[in-house]
């Protein structure tokens, strides 16, 4: 039972590391206010200026909430094993992406990040297609 206790909260705390770092990414939350705006356009409302510009005020402590979280998790991993391999890297290629401190090297730090994402999915799908050749249960 406190091991079960001990899993979900270290799966909290990656969930939780990806959320933030994504929050900290300039370039989303622009994206995202932009999104907004067209919704609301369609819906015939007219919004002037970014309706979320007060993340910009945020980014950098959201982020590092971020990657606190992301040790935090690492060191748990390291101690029980009790989190997924792949969601932390899959955490850090997040987490990388949403560097918010250098502007300029912002497209170098999303490719890194995507490139690390990109080998989480395919240790996953690796995983997925090695267990099901051995026999493992499938499941539609």
């Amino acid at each position: 039972m406190k091991k079960f206790r001990k899993e979900k909260l270290a799966s909290r705390a990656s969930s939780v590391a990806g959320a933030a770092s994504i929050l900290g990414s300039y370039q989303i939350c622009h994206t995202v206010c932009i999104w907004i705006i067209s919704v609301l356009a369609i819906l015939g409302i007219t919004v002037v200026g970014m309706p979320l510009i007060f993340f910009q005020k945020i980014a950098i402590p959201m982020w590092s909430i971020a990657a606190v979280l992301l040790i935090i998790s690492y060191v748990i991993y390291l101690k029980m094993k009790c989190i997924s391999g792949k969601l932390l890297i899959f955490n850090l290629g997040v987490v990388i992406a949403g560097v918010p401190f250098i502007q300029q090297y912002t497209t170098y730090f999303w490719i890194v990040g995507g490139i690390v994402i990109a080998i989480s999915i395919l240790l996953y799908i690796k995983e997925k297609f090695t267990s099901r050749k051995k026999g493992g249960k499938r499941t539609s």
